[in-house]
């Protein structure tokens, strides 16, 4: 992992800037998050524990969600994300009984971009890395399941992603934009991608309001299933987002 972000950081830092001007942009944002699919821990007397995510939701104990680009006058760039969210709710199984569920993900992203025309208008490509850190806590009802009732996952993979980003100005005050990218390849998980669609409204040359749809999705294995180290992560991240863009 260090040495990918290294590899990342130098080709960021390789990238000819030249006496270019930069201009950089920073997003705090909040993501009205759902979370579809299913998280497979371990096993438990033979039975494997899946556990529903899409209600966990529900019960937001914290989140923190910030986006940073960076933008020279030669066509290249970089962006950084992370987001955190701590949830924690009780869930019921597929067979029934009570699963008190915790949940801790944090997702960076850093990439770097390559601008085919000028900031605001026009296709950009991109490619980098997208790193998931899951610290996934669960108590299972033992009048339901008897035996060790805890099962406890720290699962970190780094997946390597490739897309595109299509900006239009509407006019002087909107501007639509569409995000897709791919990847996973099998390196880590088996695959991911994201799709995000939406529109910016500038209140002035330094402020702007973030609003789209983004889906985040990816299908994740460790361990031999049926045994106790097993683990899949098969989700679908999706909502709608909102956030304050500042530029200088």
């Amino acid at each position: 992992m260090r040495r990918l972000l290294l590899s990342i950081l130098f080709v960021c830092a390789a990238t000819p800037a030249s006496a270019d001007n930069w201009n950089f942009s920073i997003e705090p944002y909040v993501m009205a998050a759902s979370i579809t699919g299913e998280a497979t821990i371990g096993r438990n007397n033979g039975a494997a524990v899946d556990v529903d995510f899409a209600t966990i939701l529900e019960n937001l104990d914290m989140a923190a969600m910030l986006h940073f680009e960076a933008h020279s006058d030669n066509g290249w760039g970089f962006s950084v994300d992370y987001g955190f969210m701590d949830l924690s709710d009780d869930v019921f199984g597929s067979r029934g009984g009570i699963f008190d569920a915790r949940v801790r993900q944090s997702i960076f992203e850093g990439l770097l971009i390559r601008q085919s025309r000028s900031v605001t208008s026009g296709l950009e490509y991109f490619a980098g890395f997208r790193w998931w850190d899951n610290d996934i806590d669960v108590i299972v009802d033992p009048a339901v399941f008897p035996g060790d009732e805890q099962r406890k996952i720290d699962a970190s993979w780094i997946d390597l992603i490739v897309g595109a980003r299509w900006t239009r100005d509407i006019n002087a005050r909107w501007q639509v934009q569409v995000r897709g990218d791919i990847g996973g390849f099998g390196v880590e998980s088996d695959s991911t991608y994201s799709l995000a669609a939406g529109a910016f409204y500038y209140f002035s040359d330094r402020f702007a309001l973030d609003l789209q749809y983004k889906g985040l999705w990816v299908d994740y294995e460790e361990g031999k299933s049926g045994q106790s180290g097993h683990f899949r992560y098969d989700t679908l991240l999706h909502g709608p987002v909102v956030g304050l863009k500042i530029l200088f």
